[in-house]
């Protein structure tokens, strides 16, 4: 078969399959985070399984704890939400809400109306995809332990596919590790400069920039925008300009200097890869793209590049760059 026509085919299958993806993302993104939420938890249940814990407790423990992370961050979120619709009324009256609404009276209502219900659709979508991750989260919780005995009968006829995927579940629970513990450093700096400042809700705030350090490059801008106008609102443009300040010097010690040097090693993305991934993923995925761009890019590259031995050009180039003082290594799957 021809070169090009081999080029066609492919990019018009490529069409095709992420067309349908789009088409179903109200499953896709829920079930692949619900399977990123396992691999994650899987050493935790591996380890009380070798203390001698039995199989359903170790399972329970497991499931109960993902439940419990995940009530505690809705509830900080309710509660605080709460509050700031609560505090809403008294900025009502402030000159900068009045300036936006006489530029927003401009505006023909049409799109402005169109553009709220879509907003409003994609929170419907949003909570009915929470509804079903917690109830498939349950489910693979109960059959995280036959994972093992599953890649084993797979790997009696697809080795290759068996290895790739140890490979991204490797991959994956190192880049979710670094990720949540950098998350973590950065919301509990940022929680406790908000309140020194005097900014409401700090602790959601925090929440806030903890969930969008998985978005990457662009996350920093969306855990900052509303901490910051309401401390304009709040105390006037200098305290707003101290909150960026603060973040801004978080984010470039943490997130733009350390982090990257640990994310880009877990993940084996370059920046760039990683940038067009989250357009990509977002376009293809809606919000929840945003946050899975990452993971979702390194299992199509374990699987569709790395298990492949003639896609070392395609490897190459999105491969994140070795840093100096360290061992070059080609990054192949291996089993484990």
């Amino acid at each position: 078969m021809p070169r090009a026509l081999t080029i066609l085919l492919g990019a018009a299958s490529a069409v095709v399959v992420v067309a349908g993806v789009k088409a179903v993302a109200w499953l896709v993104a829920p079930t692949v985070l619900a399977g990123l939420i396992v691999i994650a938890i899987s050493p935790a249940h591996r380890w009380l399984r070798g203390r001698g814990a039995p199989s359903w407790l170790a399972t329970t423990a497991v499931v109960v704890l993902v439940y419990a992370v995940l009530g505690a961050i809705a509830v900080t979120v309710v509660v605080s939400g709460v509050r700031l619709a609560g505090m809403l009324p008294e900025y009502a009256a402030h000159h900068l809400v009045q300036q936006a609404e006489h530029v927003l009276a401009g505006l023909d209502r049409g799109k402005v109306l169109a553009s709220i219900t879509g907003l409003l659709s994609d929170l419907t979508g949003l909570t009915t995809s929470l509804v079903f991750l917690l109830a498939l989260l349950l489910f693979l919780g109960v059959e995280v332990h036959w994972t093992d005995s599953r890649l084993a009968e797979i790997s009696d006829q697809r080795p290759k596919l068996t290895v790739a995927l140890r490979e991204f579940a490797r991959r994956t629970r190192r880049y979710l590790l670094v990720t949540t513990v950098f998350g973590a450093v950065v919301a509990v700096l940022d929680t406790v400069a908000l309140a020194l400042l005097g900014v409401p809700l700090a602790l959601l705030w925090g929440v806030l920039s903890f969930v969008t350090n998985y978005v990457p490059t662009v996350g920093f801008v969306l855990g900052v925008l509303p901490p910051a106008a309401l401390a304009l609102l709040q105390h006037g443009p200098r305290r707003a300009l101290a909150v960026l300040a603060v973040y801004g010097v978080l984010n470039f010690m943490v997130q733009s200097l350390v982090q990257p040097r640990y994310t880009g090693d877990a993940a084996g993305l370059s920046t760039t890869t990683t940038f067009l991934s989250l357009a990509f993923w977002a376009w293809v995925l809606g919000p929840l793209g945003a946050l899975l761009a990452v993971p979702l890019t390194v299992l199509v590259k374990v699987l569709l590049v790395d298990a492949d031995p003639r896609a070392g050009w395609a490897a190459a180039l999105l491969r994140a760059r070795v840093r100096s003082g360290h061992r070059q290594h080609v990054e192949t799957p291996r089993a484990q």
